[in-house]
């Protein structure tokens, strides 16, 4: 290629692109004249060519630092599709056999390979590094940086080590590339990497205008939340992302059962199967590959649709990364996210055993992605202000919350509450602590620090938490009240909080949305998030109240909110369809669901409903037949702890079963258990509050029971009265 050309001709000349996108072509010539270069740019804006380009236009090898080996497979793949010679790109990691690796050296020795990639833990092996001091290197490239930071999403020891190995090998210039960092951890990489101030920074907007976020419950029925969304958008590609290997396996299979093209995604499959898999999903032979957000996709496929997170990932900059993956090519793309505040408390509960500080830093990343799921203003602007940008406008018009406005509430009182209890403890505690203070808590902390004795005590008692932290959360985005996060979130006053203080006007906030930890939830009351039909819900609601009333049983005895809801959804009209309906099963469809198919089937002849027969979703047979061998053990008399463990279950997971198969109308019966747990007169008043109660709802439950009782207790005694009432 003739080196007269323009940066713009040796792009068309190379990727065949007319023009550079943002801030590329800047980049490119800040790296090419020599300079460090720190570039901060979401998913979708080019990240890979402000190094790609540049490695093929100067002299000798680029080396591209990366942390996944599927990224660098995808890359590498990528760029040989642009060049005649495959020999231009190759990486170097533990995935390689040793004839593979001379191969490598070879054509780098030999001058034919522009960019190598290289995993952290393979740069610092000392025979790769000794190789690596005999080539003539262009630039390193160190590409998802924010691996290097305590406070990323995805912090990585190994990163650390990379400024003294360059210093080793050879100094060159350093591009850092980051799609997500807050400033922070964007200070972080700089520091680490010894980026002195000749660094040329770049920070690209973090607003994906194309993007629509979503936060709905998590609760039973959402797998089945899952398939329709998925049938509604036929044909479409998508990640779905879980914490957990065993539920992206599960879940895999059960879209495959309902006919959707999956496969699964994480780091337990071998090497091979894991490839194949990526590779049929970017070639489209599959629509959606389900993968854990551990191990991540690292895949660039610009047409994905949408993407949804099973599981609330343990950080914002996490989120913001895998939502970022959608909608790439700047068409649509839909964030959906099942959010439950007791999967952050499961998440809590592994860093136990870490470092304080590594603890310390888990728990206020859990914290700010509770505040944004839980939070009812506009998500865009709460993503774009934790990482530094500020979206003046209120209402973005492209997420769940600025689509279904609510109302907003005067908090004047409440603001100026929190910025004098924020003044008078100093400015050296979390939000938790100043509405402690504000709502007159006495805990053990408030005590020895004598907050007891200020007049700010109980300023707010007749508040409730979660409209407080709304009040902390609205002030933040104001710009009231600033985190320290190097302190752990910290709480102190700006200059425009203390005018505020000074001059007080009206200061108005939208009430947090309220996510029950309570599993049978039901969607009908979150509104949008519920695609049942509510006038038909209403008629089966009016119908099981007749029926309890006549039966003289609480009404959740015979159908659950969530079995009503897809009803109202799948319009059973048969009682074996009415089987497939989750909490039904063959025993409630005999007991009670005659009138209740007759009512749908009356109801969709006379509205002319076009059933969407679709949508109905199939069971994996995998967990039924985990449940026959629950069933066969409890029939058995085996302790139930035996039975958690010999099916690969915790004792949670294990009840959570065992209600499954008692909703469904199965008559079991766990007294054996229970009279070793609880004597005769435990279990009557436990007994006595569900005969009394009209919902079943356990959080009520834990509410008036509690601590008198645990929850294993309430859950066991709650099963054996369904099982004996209801079936």
């Amino acid at each position: 290629m003739p080196t007269t050309l323009t940066l713009t001709e040796a792009l068309r000349h190379h990727f065949g692109f007319g023009t550079f996108k943002g801030n590329q072509e800047a980049i490119i010539q800040s790296l090419m004249d020599g300079h460090d270069t720190f570039v901060l740019m979401p998913t979708g804006g080019g990240k890979s060519l402000c190094y790609q380009l540049p490695a093929l236009l100067m002299e000798g090898t680029a080396i591209i630092v990366s942390p996944l080996i599927a990224l660098m497979k995808n890359q590498v793949d990528a760029m040989r599709n642009f060049s005649e010679d495959d020999s231009i790109a190759h990486f170097m990691n533990s995935s390689l056999t040793r004839a593979q690796i001379d191969k490598v050296k070879d054509d780098i020795t030999e001058g034919r390979t522009k960019l190598l990639y290289v995993a952290p833990e393979s740069l610092t092996k000392e025979d790769n590094i000794e190789f690596l001091k005999t080539i003539r290197i262009s630039f390193y490239a160190i590409d998802e940086a924010h691996c290097i930071s305590e406070w990323g999403h995805d912090f990585r020891p190994e990163y650390r080590r990379i400024r003294p190995i360059i210093n080793e090998i050879g100094s060159r210039p350093v591009i850092a590339l980051t799609a997500t960092a807050t400033p922070k951890v964007q200070h972080d990489i700089q520091k680490n990497l010894g980026m002195n101030t000749g660094a040329h920074v770049f920070k690209s907007s973090f607003n994906r205008t194309n993007l629509f976020y979503e936060v709905r419950p998590k609760t039973k029925n959402t797998d089945h939340d899952i398939i329709r969304f998925i049938k509604q958008h036929q044909g479409k590609s998508g990640i779905i992302y879980c914490l957990s290997r065993k539920k992206v396996e599960e879940l895999a299979e059960l879209l495959r059962v309902n006919d959707i093209p999956a496969l699964p995604y994480h780091a337990g499959m071998d090497a091979n199967t894991r490839s194949e898999n990526q590779d049929a999903f970017l070639l489209e032979k599959v629509d959606v590959i389900v993968a854990t957000i551990a191990f991540g996709m690292g895949i660039d496929k610009p047409d994905v649709r949408f993407v949804i997170h099973y599981d609330m990932p343990k950080s914002l900059e996490g989120y913001y990364q895998e939502t970022g993956r959608a909608g790439r090519d700047g068409g649509e793309g839909y964030c959906l996210t099942f959010y439950a505040y007791r999967d952050l408390q499961k998440m809590e509960k592994f860093m136990q055993g870490k470092p304080v500080a590594e603890q310390e830093i888990g728990r206020q990343l859990l914290a700010e992605t509770a505040a944004y799921a839980e939070s009812s203003v506009c998500r865009r602007r709460t993503l774009l202000y934790y990482f530094g940008e500020k979206y003046e406008s209120e209402n973005c018009g492209n997420c769940d919350n600025c689509k279904n406005l609510r109302k907003k509430v005067e908090a004047k009182e409440e603001i100026l509450a929190a910025l004098e209890t924020i003044a008078a403890v100093k400015e050296k505690f979390k939000a938790d602590y100043i509405i402690d203070v504000m709502l007159g808590k006495m805990t053990a902390d408030v005590k020895s620090y004598h907050h007891d004795e200020l007049d700010c005590f109980g300023c707010a008692e007749t508040s409730d938490k979660r409209f407080l932290n709304a009040v902390i959360r609205h002030g933040i985005l104001a710009g009231f009240i600033s985190r320290d996060i190097e302190n752990f979130g910290t709480l102190h006053l700006t200059p425009e909080g203390k005018k505020f203080m000074k001059s007080p006007k009206s200061f108005k906030v939208v009430e947090d949305s309220e996510f029950s930890d309570e599993e049978e939830i039901t969607p009908m009351k979150g509104g949008s998030a519920c695609a049942a039909d509510p006038e038909l819900y209403a008629i089966l609601t009016s119908l099981r109240k007749k029926t309890a009333q006549h039966l003289n049983l609480p009404p959740y005895i015979i159908f659950q909110d969530p079995s009503l809801e897809a009803m109202a959804t799948t319009y059973p009209i048969t009682l074996e369809e009415l089987q497939n309906i989750p909490g039904v099963g063959e025993g409630k469809a005999k007991r009670y669901g005659e009138q209740f198919v007759k009512v749908i089937k009356d109801y969709v002849d006379e509205k002319e409903i076009e059933r969407p027969e679709d949508l109905r979703v199939r069971s994996v047979a995998n967990n039924s037949n985990r449940k026959i061998s629950i069933i066969k053990a409890i029939d058995r008399k085996i302790d139930l702890n035996e039975v958690a463990v010999s099916n690969g279950l915790d004792f949670d997971q294990l009840l959570s079963d065992i209600e499954s198969i008692v909703n469904s109308g199965k008559k079991i019966n766990i007294s054996y258990f229970i009279d070793d747990v609880l004597d005769k007169d435990e279990q009557e008043e436990i007994f006595d509050h569900f005969r009394q109660c009209q919902t079943g709802s356990l959080e009520n439950a834990y509410k008036e029971l509690c601590p008198d009782y645990t929850e294993e207790e309430i859950r066991l005694v709650r099963i054996k009265f369904l099982s004996e009432v209801g079936n």
